[in-house]
């Protein structure tokens, strides 16, 4: 995994490819405002020399807070997820969010000393485009993405771009063969998220 691929991570789990519906009220300073939040704690936790299991909690949070959980973890299980008992789905909804605190909150050493700062923002049919720039030691700077609409209630990122790669589907990708591994048991999968990463 390379240190971008993780910072997509660090800022909520990765990409997501679903066209939101449309935004009720969102503003573009509503967007950048959630964006600017989540860039201010990424950087806080970046910078607090934190032991690890701080700092997987930390990412947790980050990700509870400001991503569109339960789309971002249902999105990531395709035509599984649609098929999923309500039960299923909340089960798995709170495994991934653990399992991907687990899996990527260990990378965060690697981004001591970096930050990302505020770009601009750009409406994009029914949602905002907040872009930032990743700054990391010892590489150039990049863009990253984020997506961000109203449809869970509030503003919320769906969906992030590191210089124009979708990350949520490289977890899709990943979850689909682990789900194929397991037979396409979901209740197996939830069970092994809950201990993996």
């Amino acid at each position: 995994m390379t240190r971008r691929g993780t910072l997509a991570a660090l800022a909520g789990g990765a990409a997501l490819a679903l066209a939101p519906r449309a935004a009720q009220a969102l503003t573009e300073a509503q967007a950048r405002d959630l964006v600017q939040s989540l860039v201010d704690d990424i950087n806080a936790v970046i910078a607090s020399g934190k032991p690890e299991a701080a700092m997987y909690r930390d990412f947790e949070r980050i990700f509870a807070t400001y991503a569109d959980v339960p789309t971002v973890a249902l999105y990531t299980l395709g035509v599984d997820g649609r098929a999923a008992t309500d039960a299923q789905k909340r089960a798995y909804i709170d495994a991934f969010r653990g399992y991907i605190a687990r899996k990527y909150g260990a990378r965060f050493r690697d981004f001591i000393g970096g930050r990302l700062e505020m770009e601009g923002v750009r409406r994009i049919k029914s949602y905002y485009q907040v872009r930032t720039t990743a700054y990391l030691r010892g590489e150039d700077p990049f863009f990253v993405d984020f997506q961000v609409s109203d449809r869970s209630g509030e503003p919320r990122f769906f969906n992030m771009f590191i210089e124009g790669v979708n990350m949520l589907l490289t977890e899709r990708e990943e979850i689909g063969a682990m789900l194929d591994r397991r037979g396409r048991d979901l209740d197996r999968l939830i069970a092994d998220l809950r201990t993996m990463g």
